[in-house]
């Protein structure tokens, strides 16, 4: 017989940590924002149950965007890694990490993007890989570029990868943003802004860690996700 799991509690945002669901100078959110007041469901059998996203779903070159093709991709080489915490700073194992990213000339392989920048034959943009017992996790990728976004005039998103995280069931995902340290484009970026808390902006920018680098070989970015608590990362739930 199957062990029960009790839910855990949701946790009320501090105000200003998280992204609202609705930005003034954040344009699409305007048409993907709800108009009415949210309505909490109760957790349940459906949160704990479902698809299982774990092991046997991640390919061995999965968390290697550099070597998914033939060849090798354009750009700087750079490896992502960190923890994956909880609210007591305890690891999440065994959760699946999947990220996607632009490649070093802006452009997200994908049909709706219509950037002018070339595609890279060797270059997908998706990664995935599972936290070990110290809720650990790596990628190998390209430092991904900025891109133009027509939200306003001249808009930049600035480089960043996008990082999703699974917990027991398909319907527990959390999504994020990583920014890289000391960008231009900060300043005026709608997205990143849009957390008003300077303090929570903060735990998306990822920190250069030269002895983690691989000499000769790659430059290095730490990342650590905490799902919960005073020092949660910020998730979008537009």
């Amino acid at each position: 017989m199957a062990e029960w799991i009790t839910p855990a509690p949701y946790r009320s945002d501090v105000e200003g940590e998280q992204p609202p669901l609705a930005v003034p100078t954040y344009g699409s959110t305007a048409l993907r924002s709800p108009r009415q007041p949210l309505v909490v469901l109760p957790q349940g059998l459906t949160e704990l149950t479902g698809p299982l996203l774990g092991e046997g779903r991640v390919g061995a070159l999965d968390h290697d965007l550099t070597r998914q093709h033939e060849g090798e991709p354009q750009g700087e080489r750079i490896e992502v890694f960190g923890r994956v915490l909880d609210g007591d700073g305890r690891p999440v194992r065994d959760t699946l990490v999947e990220m996607w990213q632009t490649n070093a000339a802006g452009r997200y392989r994908h049909a709706g993007d219509r950037h002018p920048a070339p595609l890279d034959p060797n270059f997908t943009g998706a990664g995935r890989a599972m936290t070990d017992g110290e809720g650990r996790y790596r990628f190998v990728t390209i430092k991904p570029g900025a891109y133009p976004w027509r939200n306003h005039h001249n808009a930049w998103r600035p480089a960043h990868i996008h990082f999703s995280l699974f917990g027991q069931a398909f319907t527990q995902r959390l999504v994020t943003q990583m920014y890289f340290p000391n960008d231009p484009l900060f300043d005026q970026d709608p997205i990143f802004n849009s957390i008003r808390d300077p303090a929570a902006r903060q735990r998306l920018v990822s920190a250069f860690d030269l002895d983690a680098t691989t000499p000769e070989w790659s430059l290095a970015y730490r990342f650590d996700i905490v799902l919960r608590g005073r020092e949660a990362t910020p998730m979008e739930d537009a």
